[in-house]
């Protein structure tokens, strides 16, 4: 084992990996809780929950995908980065794609699983190079930094800090329950607003000061604080057997058969947002924590096909599973902060998520409040990606500018990305510059003018 991790060559030791495995799965574990809340819709109207998969079931799935995903990155890959269903590509699953476009869900997850195949044949063939190369900068960043707006927009409205308002549109929650005449569902939902404050600044705190698994020990504190003031239910235990994976599990492949269901234009745009953003998001992931843990030759990663080979599959194992897609956690950063370099963090990693099957009683804790922090923050880091974008220049800061805005004000990171993509190629016509922008620019511009003319109908 210390020889196939070149534990001497990368002076490492298992204690070191160790400590830095449990660190990352500290810092990864809240995806345990927010996945499941998010892909079964827990925060939608009870006739709508109808339309999404059973809560339970995703727990399994998204547990045993972060395995199967953090141990094909540590025997293929050869890295200390963790894998779980990414946050964003849940939303877009849940939101967009299920809620919006009204897709099945069952049809959704072929959707993921049709996307990672693809994204699978360009690591193995190089063709990633390409593609990274013919999308601007400014929309790659652009994109993550839109979709980090729209989870923090979808944790404060199901915190109730923001809620709908007949003339704003939104307008601050209440928080105050004592006044006379308020109804018990204002005063509960008042008092889950103040308990999510309460969490976003522990959370706040926590992070600040650097502390390891901060968004999850903040969940933590979130709940047991909800516990001791009745806000939050008690679990009724500890350890249980894993729930069943037989609502989900296989689902998708009642709809990869179905070759009309396959190739309609809205499944063509739900394919594609998948794979722009697991691709940009795993490349940027891999890259960032592969720099900070010193693997970089030439500034470039270690095997990376194998690296990138090893997303495309978890990502496919993750939608037979019943989970949107799964990719690289930027959370492997503090892991390998406590020393890991090598693919045997990311091997406890694995061997952790599969432990934390047994625990799934204590998800009962998890609420709107418990899990609305965990989003905001997730949010703001992935729109930090804001700052890289080229603002001096109208050409390349309208496009992303409004590529940000309208994903969470039309509550769609479809329409968002769309938006962008379809302005951009204008832009640089407008300014003189067409052949600055690469022949795939056109063919997506296309693409997605064509998914708006579908909207209107």
């Amino acid at each position: 084992m210390r020889k196939y991790f070149e534990f001497d060559k990368l002076g490492t030791n298992y204690r070191r990996e160790i400590i830095a495995g449990v660190t990352t799965f500290l810092a990864m574990a809240y995806v345990l809780a927010v996945n499941p809340y998010m892909l079964s819709g827990a925060d939608l109207p009870p006739d709508l929950k109808a339309n999404y998969p059973q809560f339970d079931a995703v727990f399994t799935a998204t547990a045993l995908a972060a395995a199967i995903g953090s141990m094909l990155m540590a025997f293929i890959g050869r890295l200390p980065i963790g894998q779980a269903p990414g946050m964003g590509l849940n939303a877009f699953f849940t939101y967009t794609v299920v809620l919006t476009m009204q897709i099945p869900w069952q049809q959704a997850l072929a959707g993921v699983f049709l996307s990672c195949t693809i994204f699978l044949i360009l690591s193995l063939t190089g063709v990633r190079e390409a593609i990274i190369n013919a999308i601007p900068t400014g929309l790659k960043y652009a994109v993550s930094a839109g979709i980090g707006l729209f989870i923090a927009f979808i944790g404060l409205k199901n915190a109730g800090i923001v809620v709908g308002n007949e003339s704003t549109f939104v307008a601050l929650g209440h928080f105050t329950f004592f006044h006379e005449g308020m109804k018990p569902e204002e005063i509960l939902a008042a008092k889950n607003a103040l308990l999510a404050v309460f969490g976003l600044v522990v959370t706040v705190v926590l992070m600040v000061r650097r502390v390891n698994a901060a968004i999850f020990i903040g969940m933590v504190i979130t709940a047991v604080v909800g516990m001791i003031f009745g806000l939050v239910d008690l679990p009724k235990g500890v350890f249980a057997p894993p729930p069943s994976l037989a609502p989900t599990f296989g689902a998708a492949f009642q709809y990869l058969g179905d070759m009309s269901s396959l190739f309609s234009v809205k499944m063509l745009i739900v394919v594609l947002t998948f794979l722009f953003v697991d691709f940009f998001d795993a490349t940027g992931t891999l890259l960032g924590v592969a720099s900070q843990a010193g693997l970089l030759k030439d500034d470039k990663l270690p095997r990376p096909g194998s690296a990138f080979s090893s997303d495309a599959i978890a990502g496919m194992a993750g939608a037979v599973l019943g989970t949107s897609t799964t990719t690289a956690y930027v959370e492997s950063t503090a892991g390998v902060a406590a020393g890991g370099r090598s693919g045997f963090t990311a091997l406890v990693v694995g061997v952790l998520f599969i432990l934390s099957l047994f625990f799934h009683p204590l998800l009962a804790v998890v609420t709107s409040a418990v899990t609305a922090p965990a989003l905001i923050l997730v949010g703001v880091l992935m729109a930090s990606h804001i700052t890289k974008v080229a603002w001096d220049d109208l050409a390349e800061a309208f496009p992303a500018f409004l590529t940000i805005l309208m994903m969470p004000l039309t509550y769609s990171i479809a329409t968002g990305l769309a938006s962008g993509f379809i302005m951009y190629p204008i832009m640089k016509v407008v300014k003189g510059k067409a052949r600055e922008v690469h022949p795939a620019m056109y063919v997506l511009f296309v693409v997605f003018l064509v998914y708006f003319i579908w909207l209107r109908e």
